[in-house]
């Protein structure tokens, strides 16, 4: 994974911006455009709110490209670990997440993640925007039945492990939420494989597509 840090910092906060993870999905500026604006030259002025304010506006950046440091409270991650499909695009993964590599070592720690699943981001695991270019398409919705639905309210917090396959899928492991717009919500505990080569019939779930086409991941 590619990184390409930029810091801008004040007396109370420092915050981090990896180019290589911004998707652009701009809502660092629709929550806090006295910081976050991409017209001016540094586009982040750390100095224009508060400590907090920036805190939560780092909070909704769904990419991680945005993260903040301080000297009392570092960002925890969310109490339930999600995972939203959104339509024609990546999986948006929050909570406490470690992407591992097929030998089960760590690659990446972090609260907030957009996984690619066109397969041809040159930033794989993560999304670099490369399904706009070549249209990608894929549905928000998913066969429930591919999981297994817990009946205890919300999953209970725990590591969310994504163990890469090489030149395969991706294996959710631990407890977690999956999500759509299509007003689709489910807790599961069990072990799953999600599609990275962007070509399977049963998306966002891997059906083996991936040896078929020859996929490198």
């Amino acid at each position: 994974m590619d990184q390409k840090i930029h810091e801008y910092e004040s007396d109370d906060i420092k915050v981090t911006y990896d180019s290589k993870r911004c998707i652009h999905s701009a809502e660092c500026v629709k929550n806090l455009p006295s910081v976050f604006d991409p017209n001016n030259d540094p586009w982040i002025v750390t100095d224009n709110a508060s400590v907090e304010e920036i805190k939560e506006a780092v909070h909704h950046c769904p990419t991680g490209a945005l993260q903040y440091s301080d000297t009392e409270n570092p960002e925890n991650p969310s109490r339930t670990n999600t995972i939203t499909v959104g339509p024609d695009g990546p999986l948006y993964v929050r909570g406490d997440i470690e992407i591992q590599n097929a030998d089960g070592e760590t690659l990446l720690e972090d609260t907030r993640v957009a996984l690619c699943r066109c397969g041809e981001s040159e930033n794989k695991p993560l999304c670099d925007d490369t399904h706009k270019d070549i249209d990608f398409k894929a549905p928000a919705g998913f066969d429930e039945s591919k999981l297994r639905p817990t009946t205890n309210g919300d999953a209970d917090h725990d590591k969310l492990i994504i163990r890469l396959m090489e030149n395969g899928p991706m294996l959710i492991e631990g407890e977690y939420e999956v999500l759509s717009i299509a007003n689709q919500r489910v807790n599961s505990q069990k072990n799953v494989a999600m599609c990275r080569c962007g070509q399977s019939g049963s998306k966002p779930f891997c059906d083996g597509t991936h040896k078929e086409v020859g996929f490198e991941g």
